[in-house]
């Protein structure tokens, strides 16, 4: 076992100096330990906040820029386009983005006597699978018979079905539809029923929703 000496003085007495010179190393020891360990929680504590910093300035940069992008781009549909269909069928009026092309077909007799497409840039040709921003039609079929096909789909949940009166024709009552409104295609649609058939308006992805919301449905207008 060691053994701890313990410097004395001729007389048997500890030295005061180097009990002094002892504790005072230990003291320094102590305080140089606690400043380093202050100084690289301090120079942690910069970077990490440099670092965030940095993030949230570079987060709002990129949101200012889409903000940007996103208003540019809901500018350029505007003015307007209006498509007007035949006054046998109510005259529907609806205005869509300027930035989007349109391919009515209009027969005025059989089932859809009014099949209307809608998309930006170009209308692609129907096939499995397309997806158009904006479809309008008018069916000949009634309106409580085209509602109900959305029952079974209602009951599991797969589409909510609420009240719709347009803006512009309040006095018809119709219905809206919004979630898996065509196999696997999720969108929204209105029903209004014009006269002894229907008018059916949708979008057959979500990212038209906006565009649906709030340039289509409010400028929509028909003579029921």
């Amino acid at each position: 076992m060691s053994t701890m000496r313990i410097i004395k003085n001729e007389k048997g007495q500890v030295n005061s100096l180097v009990v002094w010179l002892a504790l005072s190393l230990v003291v320094w020891i102590v305080t140089l330990g606690f400043a380093a360990w202050a100084y690289l929680g301090r120079q942690d504590l910069k970077n990490n906040v440099d670092k965030k910093a940095e993030t949230i300035a570079t987060a709002a940069v990129e949101k200012a820029k889409a903000d940007k992008d996103k208003e540019f781009a809901q500018r350029e549909k505007e003015p307007l386009k209006t498509y007007k269909g035949s006054a046998a069928f109510g005259s529907i009026s609806i205005k869509f983005p300027k930035t989007w092309s349109a391919f009515v077909s209009e027969t005025n007799t059989g089932s859809l006597p009014i099949d209307g497409k809608f998309h930006p840039d170009f209308v692609p040709a129907e096939q499995s699978g397309t997806i158009f921003a904006l479809r309008v039609q008018v069916k000949a079929a009634s309106y409580d018979g085209e509602l109900k096909q959305f029952d079974s789909a209602a009951k599991e949940g797969k589409v909510k079905v609420s009240p719709f009166r347009a803006a512009n024709v309040k006095d018809v009552l119709g219905a809206r539809i919004d979630g898996e409104i065509i196999s696997q295609k999720r969108g929204a649609m209105i029903l209004l029923p014009l006269r002894d058939k229907t008018l059916k308006i949708w979008v057959e992805s979500e990212q038209f929703v906006g565009d649906f919301n709030n340039l289509i449905l409010p400028n929509l207008f028909f003579i029921p």
